[in-house]
């Protein structure tokens, strides 16, 4: 019989199912000690003895073991901390959603740490090994398929945004883009557009274009690879660049969409250069809703999403999660966008 105390070399044997998140029993029979011996180990308890905390720490590095604050939370009812993932938080759609998650997070006691991954998909999953640590729950924007996350991910929930919730396994919450872009061009075509491009964001084809592109089929309207430009940033200055790319493509358009309202701004930032007004010459479409198109001259036509209850509804999501209910699906996992019109289309 071996006793705690006995040193023995752990194998680097893994869990029977590779893609099951390990548990401490895994960590306990892969160290040969007790259950209540790996927890005083991984938190750092002082009453065990060096050499087998040691022993520890080394099976629970084999088997990337990550103790769960997510279940401790639930045993001690003690605060919860849930992680926010933003891409891109000098983008301003991004902060309000921010700002959604905050709210509805402190009406519930929540704390929230809040990771900028800067449009970077390494970022993405080093901030899942980092707040599986540290967090209770994750919510975020993740590029990667849902195999990849499962293996950063450590076994913490997860509430993923602006996925739609029918293609992963895990809880989201989404934009129902199809239902916006087609108020958007019906709007457009009803002022007598025919010939409308689009300008997308650099992460597509994105579920935008998709809309787009169905919408204008539905129409009747004409259709190529040309008619749509990726602009290099979610930025006025990507929109500047891609309407450039357009007009030099299909100068005869009469209208443009673009994938956000910045990306619209500086569509209407190109078209001025180059002698379009708009919305005489040129009608201008956008998309987010941001107050800022409000600002600009002529004022911007877009289609709003309410991103304060997209963060709330992501927050409800991760409550439902943490009492062990079924995360929203269908219609209430999805935010409608609605189109607001102004001067610049």
């Amino acid at each position: 019989m071996r006793t705690d105390n006995q040193r023995a070399e752990p194998s680097a044997e893994r869990p029977d199912d590779a893609r099951r998140r390990a548990t401490i029993h895994d960590v306990a029979r892969l160290a040969g000690v007790s259950r209540q011996t790996v927890s005083r180990a991984v938190n750092d308890k002082g009453e065990i003895d060096p050499g087998t905390k040691e022993r520890v720490l080394e099976a629970a590095r084999l088997l990337d073991y990550r103790p769960s604050r997510f279940a401790r939370g639930l045993v001690r009812k003690g605060a919860v901390t849930a992680g926010l993932v933003i891409p891109d938080l000098r983008n301003p759609f991004f902060p309000e959603v921010a700002a959604g998650v905050l709210e509805a997070a402190e009406q519930r006691g929540w704390q929230v740490v809040v990771w900028d991954s800067r449009i970077d998909e390494a970022r993405e999953r080093e901030a899942l090994d980092v707040l599986s640590h540290q967090a209770d729950a994750v919510v975020g924007y993740f590029k990667d398929p849902d195999d990849v996350l499962t293996r950063h991910l450590g076994g913490v929930p997860l509430v993923l945004l602006e996925r739609d919730p029918r293609q992963t396994r895990f809880a989201a919450v989404s934009i129902d883009a199809a239902a916006g872009v087609e108020q958007g061009v019906d709007h457009l075509f009803r002022a007598g557009h025919r010939r409308i491009g689009m300008l997308d964001g650099l992460h597509g084809p994105s579920p935008r274009r998709q809309a787009f592109l169905e919408q204008a089929r539905r129409l009747g309207l004409p259709v190529a690879e040309d008619w749509v430009v990726v602009c290099p940033e979610h930025s006025v200055a990507g929109g500047e660049s891609g309407m450039e790319a357009l007009l030099t493509a299909r100068p005869e358009i009469t209208a443009v969409f673009g994938f956000n309202d910045l990306i619209a701004i500086g569509a209407m930032r190109t078209a001025r250069r180059r002698g379009r007004s708009v919305p005489d010459d040129l009608a201008v479409l956008g998309f987010d809703g941001l107050a800022l198109g409000e600002l600009v001259d002529p004022a911007l036509t877009t289609l709003h999403i309410d991103k304060r209850r997209l963060g709330r509804l992501a927050v409800e999501q991760v409550a439902r999660l943490r009492a062990g209910e079924e995360p929203l699906r269908g219609a209430d996992a999805w935010v409608t966008p609605e189109l607001v019109v102004r001067d610049s289309a």
